[in-house]
């Protein structure tokens, strides 16, 4: 099961990757800032800041996620098990707060929640076995 968690919470991580590359370095195109629903540049250029910012809270998720798959799979399992579950209640916890935003936001909530939730409850079965 460890494994099968281990592929969601990579995955999980690459989807905020994905979200870091957009919101930071991708945001002055328009086909970017339209995926987040504005509808003009000088929407975009108001928005910038944040996102800019978000981008790099998402950044450091994945990071998170990364380091804390390679100290599980190698030397310090339960330094690795704590980073991914941390990163991963953040995931989980910050597309909840996504979706409190509006009805509109609930297959990004989905996106970004599902795949970290599936792989965290996977890891803690994998670990109380």
């Amino acid at each position: 099961m460890a494994i099968i968690g281990s592929f969601l919470v990579a995955a999980a991580a690459l989807v905020r990757l994905a979200f870091f590359a957009m919101e930071s370095m991708l945001w002055s195109m328009p086909a970017v800032w339209r995926r987040f629903r504005l509808s003009s540049q000088r929407d975009a250029d108001v928005v910038r800041p944040m996102a800019y910012n978000q981008g790099f809270y998402n950044l450091f998720l994945a990071g998170g996620t990364v380091v804390g798959l390679v100290l599980y799979w190698t030397t310090l399992r339960q330094v690795g098990f704590g980073l991914i579950f941390f990163c991963g209640v953040c995931m989980v916890l910050a597309s909840l707060v996504l979706v409190t935003t509006g009805r509109r936001f609930w297959g990004a909530a989905l996106l970004q929640g599902a795949l970290p939730l599936a792989g965290l409850i996977l890891f803690v079965v994998a670990e109380n076995a």
